[in-house]
């Protein structure tokens, strides 16, 4: 099981993110990093442990205010050692940063079961975000959740509702997915508050899971990373 650490960007910060609520997310300020600098946060997170992958969501691109794309491009220049998953909202193939490190996040939500056809412009060198809003609905085009013909390997189960809630993974959709679809590599996003919680998600076959809040808090600190750290599977 690999933590997966997740930066929420917002007006050039990085943001606590709770259950969707994106108008309402405010800049973190945690126990772990009392700043909302992006690079700030990043050193926090690489303090706790040698992490080679980060997630980030930038929430200006995806709800169509502006965007971090300069701040993007520092961020991968900074860190070439890293590899960063970026969810932007609705990505173009032939638009993606120069950067080896930048793989791109397409989520449901922003996409339509017209535009789908794109996606094979990607050669399945991206990770798709399936996306349930906070009651509980599949966000964006139906058919990316009716079946695997748009799906590269590594799949997100993203359950906004889960999200900073301190409620525990969405265990019952993680598990159906992993069932019905045993080929693929699925990732949780959302609830994970303690290493029980990963270690449950292990049990289900999940190898990644999306974490933050738990990071943040002490929930998941040095000596429970090490455990999972010499304890891969």
């Amino acid at each position: 099981m690999t933590p997966i650490p997740v930066l929420d960007l917002k007006n050039q910060q990085v943001v606590h993110a709770k259950q969707g609520d994106r108008a309402h997310y405010q800049p973190i300020h945690s126990p772990l990093c009392p700043s909302a600098d992006i690079f700030a946060v990043l050193e926090a997170f690489l303090s706790l442990a040698d992490f080679d992958t980060f997630y980030i969501a930038d929430l200006d691109a995806i709800t169509h205010q502006g965007h971090h794309d300069a701040l993007l491009t520092q961020v991968l220049a900074a860190f070439p050692q890293l590899t960063f998953w970026v969810d932007k909202g609705y990505q173009h193939a032939q638009d993606l940063p120069p950067y080896g490190n930048y793989l791109p996040v397409l989520g449901s939500e922003s996409y339509t079961d017209g535009s789908l056809s794109e996606l094979a412009a990607f050669g399945g060198r991206f990770v798709l975000s399936l996306d349930y809003s906070p009651t509980g609905q599949a966000l964006g085009a139906a058919e990316l959740f009716a079946g695997a013909q748009y799906w590269p390997e590594d799949i997100i189960i993203m359950t906004l509702a889960k999200v900073g809630s301190d409620q525990g993974p969405d265990m019952v959709r993680l598990k159906a997915f992993c069932d019905t679809y045993p080929k693929h590599r699925f990732i949780a996003a959302g609830g994970v508050r303690n290493l029980a919680d990963l270690q449950a998600l292990s049990a289900l076959g999940i190898k990644q899971a999306l974490v933050a809040s738990a990071l943040h808090s002490g929930a998941i600190g040095r000596e429970a990373l090490l455990s999972l750290n010499t304890d891969r599977t």
